[in-house]
């Protein structure tokens, strides 16, 4: 999809209002909405905009550009040459439609990859940093399920459920799209550059923030938005019930979008926001197939049989590394710890727990007892353990 090229001076009026301390997207809008294009707008005297807004907020607009906004002019046209690289104005063909019924969507879009995928369907998938391995099975699976079906998968790119979500869409027919709360000439968290590398060689990177804008708490709500407006639907994967990504339900909720969520165990700290959002409206769903139904979508043909893992021997830890309950006091081996890990709040079967672990057999079944006998956890008919239920 071709943008709308800009002069010079088109793109210093954009990022001058842009960037504006005081005036916000949804004033911006309006003065945009009554006298036409950027330089239009810096052109009308400080009468003509305080007609449409306040008396500060004209002044904001007209106020003159900051000591370094040439520097950031001129970083701008630099990023913009590099390939792949697009600035999306308020008024470009190219800008998402669906964000334009927001009441404040961003006057500029960075965007690095393929632009296009702004304008296809989607879903957002989101959750916890800290999440389990089951969350992280779970937003892998559904994200590729999504993608092999045709939606676009939408996320974060943060730790956890989001970097999982990225991944399985990857996995799929690649369309992703992460909206990042820096600047997009950054990556946040730093561990996934890689990830970064990839999904805007085969997806997209979106920001709303200028350019060498790092990574600050107050700019991820904001980010949250974003994908909320992004997207058709909102999946919660695992969440705490102080969570950001009960702060993107929130706002798809506002917004008129579906939310989903899916359902944990009782005592899992991570299922809490999602029983909380079930019990406000978010549809329960068990599968991605539920998901693609609510959004009148085929779901993707079913995926050949996967041969189980191979096990592999792994050497028994040192007592060095043995680590401590503290319920107990009593030293717990690190293979039992590492099990525990790996089992999280949700039924798991011994080839997974095999696969998560990479114990051999014997191991792995000699932890399993040692645990179970300690009332750490519970062998469930069909071959699956979960952990044991604790009160207080």
């Amino acid at each position: 999809m071709q943008t709308l090229p800009l002069t010079d001076q088109e793109l210093a009026a954009w990022l001058r209002l842009s960037t504006a301390p005081g005036l916000n997207p949804t004033a911006l809008r309006r003065l945009l909405a009554a006298f036409g294009l950027p330089e239009a707008v810096l052109s009308q005297t400080f009468a003509a905009l305080a007609e449409v807004i306040d008396e500060a907020t004209a002044r904001a607009a007209l106020a003159p550009p900051s000591a370094d906004f040439p520097a950031q002019l001129d970083a701008v046209r630099a990023w913009r040459e590099s390939p792949g690289n697009v600035l999306v104005t308020l008024d470009d063909p190219a800008y998402p439609p669906l964000l334009l019924t927001m009441p404040d969507p961003p006057p500029l879009l960075y965007v690095k990859g393929r632009v296009e995928l702004l304008h296809t369907r989607s879903i957002a998938v989101v959750g916890s940093r800290s999440a389990t391995p089951q969350g992280i099975e779970d937003a892998t699976r559904f994200a590729r399920a999504f993608s092999d079906a045709g939606l676009t998968v939408v996320s974060g790119l943060a730790s956890g459920v989001d970097g999982a979500a990225h991944r399985g869409a990857l996995q799929g027919r690649g369309s992703t799209v992460a909206v990042i709360g820096t600047g997009a000439d950054l990556v946040y968290p730093s561990s996934h550059h890689a990830l970064a590398h990839q999904i805007a060689g085969h997806g997209a990177l979106v920001s709303e923030w200028p350019l060498g804008t790092p990574a600050r708490s107050a700019n991820f709500p904001q980010r949250n938005r974003l994908i909320a407006g992004l997207v058709g639907g909102v999946l919660v994967v695992e969440a705490a019930m102080r969570s950001g990504s009960l702060i993107t339900a929130r706002f798809a909720n506002e917004m008129g979008r579906d939310v989903f969520a899916i359902p944990g165990s009782i005592h899992a700290p991570l299922a809490r926001g999602c029983h909380r959002m079930i019990k406000q409206g978010a549809k329960l769903v068990e599968t991605p197939e539920e998901v693609l139904e609510e959004l009148g979508f085929a779901a993707p043909p079913p995926p050949a049989p996967v041969q189980p893992p191979r096990l592999r021997a792994v050497a028994k830890p040192s007592p060095a590394e043995d680590e401590t309950l503290p319920e107990s006091g009593t030293p717990v081996p690190a293979e039992d710890r590492r099990l525990l890990d790996a089992l999280g709040h949700a039924p798991a079967t011994l080839e997974i727990l095999a696969e998560r672990t990479d114990m051999d057999d014997t191991l792995l079944q000699s932890t399993l007892l040692r645990l179970e006998l300690a009332g750490e956890l519970c062998a469930l008919p069909g071959g699956r353990y979960v952990r044991a239920a604790r009160n207080g």
